[in-house]
């Protein structure tokens, strides 16, 4: 059984805990310290830590800054984690108005343009299109799921960059794509 802290020990605890990985949920972070849902609230309001999604959104705006090919409002989900030219990771938080009005099920088009976005993203180029995209839906996606997406440039030849995205809910994969992508000068054109 986990030790019990007080409620200072725990407050520095969270703060640290929350500083390390941002992206906790107070769920997460009950369970973790053995306390309920609403005493991590209070604390995270005494502290002056945000909820999850405005510390999501706090991450993400800093990400946008650095994507050179694409504008941030144009990514599909929100950009938490960019290394331009190797790799990056959004999270989509899907809903009923992505979906199919008879089964719930998430349209291709929406997991297909997380994944797009996050391609060009990462992509070290002012300018950056999808030259082949071969991509695989491996499970249905529902209203109500989060998707993580996370991509990795796995080789630049030229001015092509070669880019897998691998998209999952809670671990289990849902999608995958190898996308090569063509990068060009906007005043030389393609």
């Amino acid at each position: 059984m986990k030790k019990t802290l007080s409620k200072k020990e725990r407050q520095i605890a969270l703060l640290r805990k929350i500083e390390s990985d941002p992206f906790l949920t107070d769920e997460e972070l009950a369970d973790f310290y053995n306390v309920s849902i609403q005493t991590i609230r209070l604390d995270r309001l005494e502290l002056g830590i945000r909820e999850l999604r405005e510390r999501i959104k706090d991450v993400a705006e800093k990400n946008y800054l650095k994507v050179r090919s694409i504008a941030g409002k144009e990514i599909i989900g929100e950009l938490i984690d960019l290394r331009l030219g190797e790799s990056g990771i959004s999270i989509l938080e899907t809903d009923y108005s992505m979906a199919f009005e008879k089964t719930d099920v998430v349209r291709g088009s929406h997991i297909f343009a997380q994944a797009e976005s996050l391609a060009i993203a990462v992509i070290d180029a002012s300018v950056a299109l999808i030259g082949v995209a071969n991509i695989k839906y491996k499970s249905p996606v529902f209203a109500g799921d989060k998707l993580i997406a996370k991509a990795e440039v796995t080789r630049v030849r030229g001015n092509k960059y070669f880019v897998w995205v691998f998209i999952n809910i809670k671990g289990l994969e849902v999608f995958r794509g190898k996308f090569i992508l063509v990068s060009f000068n906007q005043e030389e054109g393609i």
